[in-house]
């Protein structure tokens, strides 16, 4: 199985806000702690899974656009050459080529059906095929949503399992603490992924999560207030 660390990332932020949200939502409302592993467990196997089924659909509906896109061009190049040509031709004067230098780009271009059939997919309709198949974005997705989803349920199921006397308050620091530590270093490999500054990004990461918890929270101990 390939390794995609975009849909990994892409999964392990969604996972660590989601479950995260849950935690201080349930805390929020006054509720047992067994009730945070419940809801917990239920939005890593649930959710994670929905956003891997999204995701490969997504990939997979881009990936046959795309194939089909090609075919259209494939058979233009064999049907409408004189055309395709004038379209390489327009391209790369509208980049700035001019005269001889424009006639040679033009001529070892349309000489190679492939370099031709992908000039025309990126430049003309924009369209770049995906490094991974459907199987492999959504496999990493779901992997990033449990890997890290599970973090801020750590400390929960360590009182447990050990059946320590932990109060719940002890309990959500330690889950504050190791979700922000999360939160900061997936940050930081997005902020590799996408080509930006990686403190930067760690630190915008940890705001969003903690904005998050910071929702679920409050609607929790509201509804608390109304319900209970």
């Amino acid at each position: 199985m390939e390794y995609s660390i975009e849909n990994f990332v892409y999964g392990a932020i969604d996972g660590a806000v989601t479950t995260f949200a849950v935690v201080t939502g349930v805390i929020g409302a006054s509720l047992s702690p067994s009730i945070i592993l419940i809801l917990g467990f239920a939005n890593l196997l649930a959710d994670g899974f929905s956003m891997a089924i999204g995701n490969y659909l997504a990939v997979k509906t881009q990936n046959e656009f795309i194939q089909r896109e090609r075919k259209r061009e494939e058979w233009e190049i064999d049907n409408r050459v004189e055309e395709e040509k004038q379209e390489i031709r327009d391209i790369y004067l509208n980049k700035g080529f001019k005269d001889d230098i424009l006639d040679e780009i033009v001529r070892i271009i349309t000489s190679r059906r492939k370099v031709w059939i992908d000039t025309m997919m990126k430049d003309e309709l924009g369209l770049i095929e995906g490094k991974y198949s459907p199987t492999v974005s959504a496999v990493n997705t779901f992997l990033g949503f449990n890997a890290i989803g599970i973090i801020p349920l750590i400390p929960f199921i360590f009182i447990h399992v050990s059946g320590l006397s932990i109060s719940t308050s002890n309990a959500l620091f330690y889950s504050i603490v190791a979700t922000a530590v999360s939160f900061f270093l997936i940050g930081n490999i997005r902020g590799k992924v996408v080509h930006i500054p990686m403190i930067r990004s760690g630190i915008n990461t940890v705001l969003i999560g903690g904005a998050a918890a910071a929702v679920s929270y409050g609607v929790g101990y509201l509804l608390s207030t109304l319900v209970l």
